[in-house]
């Protein structure tokens, strides 16, 4: 009898990473959709600028964005429930093509609002049915890694894709160059859908099984949350005021305003070195992924967690001593250490989550966490406006308390779990 051989290199490192069939065929629909949709979307402002759509526009599509994020969580993750994975991922698909082939079609900036509506928040609504789908087709012991394998790989479309566009744009000018990205876009997400009804595996949990009325509402599906999901939740609100407070002043904090320009005094590094400053943040993160996951899956989760709450609670600290380049590079390898345990915050939502119930409590939870979250992105100007120090200070706090109440009552979940 052929005596069996353990894999070779070639075949443990795709094991180690979790890169089964229905994964791989995930990740080349999140690099093929993502790398369309940043070329695109990135320049969207200047495209409604363009078609004399107006200030205005731009700050409808930015207010849209934030809203529609928050509220296609939760359809996404019932529909995944409903459908599997794979089914609600195609249609997910075909939405954002015809978001995309609108734009294609009507030069109008009420049209590309329209057609934003249906790609922008690819994204949330898509989240649920991958994590219900990396839940599904990886052991316990490996969501972590398969979740942070998701998380890497979206980072390749969102530094290349943007740069993609722009040569778009340097080759054809605003409004043809977008258009052309925007087709792109289509063909590329029609390049995923392919692969991705090849590669992915469809579910069979859902022959004959039984729905439960909990899973089309929001509210009994509350009530079917545990606790300690709810205690996560809280957790998580609380740092995410924490970043959300100052999200759109770090910018201003490190480059300065118009008017410092107009007057000659910018701020502390110009805008080129700010773009340097967010290279280090993203290779800082992408750099911690695999190693964190790896570790993770193999150990208590909640240390990893807790740590990646406290990076979120530095950062502001940090930023406001933050007076020189080499201190704004410390400031941001700490925001890009704060995807330290998000993967493993993610997969301890799965974990927390009822085994077949997953997508759709996924998506529950990221549906209260972000409206409620939004609010404080129109409470960071109001602190701004007292002044930056009140604005830091005050995401610092925040910070400190969900960091300190998942320390105290948040659940753990170790080694002990090694299988389905």
């Amino acid at each position: 009898m052929p005596v069996s051989r353990p894999p070779g290199l070639a075949g443990r490192i795709p094991e180690a990473l979790g890169l089964k069939r229905s994964i791989v065929g995930m990740l080349s629909m999140a690099v093929l959709v993502g790398m369309g949709e940043n070329m695109a979307e990135q320049f969207l402002p200047l495209y409604l600028l363009a078609l004399g759509g107006g200030f205005l526009s731009v700050g409808f599509l930015n207010g849209m964005d934030n809203l529609l994020g928050a509220l296609y969580a939760f359809p996404g993750g019932y529909l995944s429930d409903h459908l599997g994975a794979k089914r609600a991922l195609l249609l997910f698909n075909l939405l954002s093509m015809a978001g995309f082939a609108l734009v294609v079609a009507v030069p109008a900036w009420p049209a590309v609002l329209g057609g934003a509506a249906l790609f922008l928040s690819w994204s949330a609504i898509s989240l649920p049915a991958t994590m219900d789908l990396v839940a599904r087709a990886l052991p316990k012991n490996q969501r972590t890694m398969g979740v942070s394998m998701h998380s890497l790989v979206r980072r390749v479309p969102m530094a290349l894709g943007p740069v993609l566009g722009g040569l778009f744009i340097g080759w054809w000018g605003v409004e043809r160059g977008v258009r052309l990205a925007f087709v792109a876009a289509l063909a590329l997400a029609l390049l995923a859908a392919l692969l991705q009804q090849r590669l992915i595996e469809a579910d069979h949990r859902l022959e004959g099984s039984p729905k439960s009325p909990a899973q089309g509402n929001p509210f009994l599906l509350w009530k079917e949350m545990g606790g300690d999901l709810k205690r996560l939740l809280a957790a998580d609100i609380l740092v995410r005021f924490c970043e959300q407070i100052p999200y759109a002043f770090v910018v201003i904090w490190a480059v300065g305003t118009p008017q410092n320009f107009a007057s000659g005094h910018a701020g502390t590094v110009t805008a080129l070195q700010f773009g340097v400053l967010r290279s280090i943040e993203m290779t800082t993160a992408a750099l911690i992924y695999l190693p964190v996951a790896y570790l993770a899956d193999r150990s208590h989760k909640k240390p990893f967690v807790v740590l990646t709450f406290f990076f979120f609670t530095l950062f502001p600290l940090v930023l406001l001593f933050s007076r020189s380049f080499e201190m704004l590079v410390l400031a941001f390898v700490l925001r890009g250490l704060k995807e330290f345990g998000e993967p493993t915050r993610k997969a301890l939502i799965l974990e927390l989550a009822p085994e077949d119930r997953k997508a759709g409590m996924f998506g529950l939870y990221y549906l209260v966490r972000d409206l409620i979250v939004s609010v404080a992105a129109f409470g960071g100007a109001f602190l701004w406006a007292m002044a930056p120090e009140v604005n830091l200070l005050t995401a610092f706090a925040f910070g400190m308390a969900g960091t300190l109440w998942f320390a105290w009552k948040g659940k753990d979940l170790g080694t002990r779990i090694v299988d389905r």
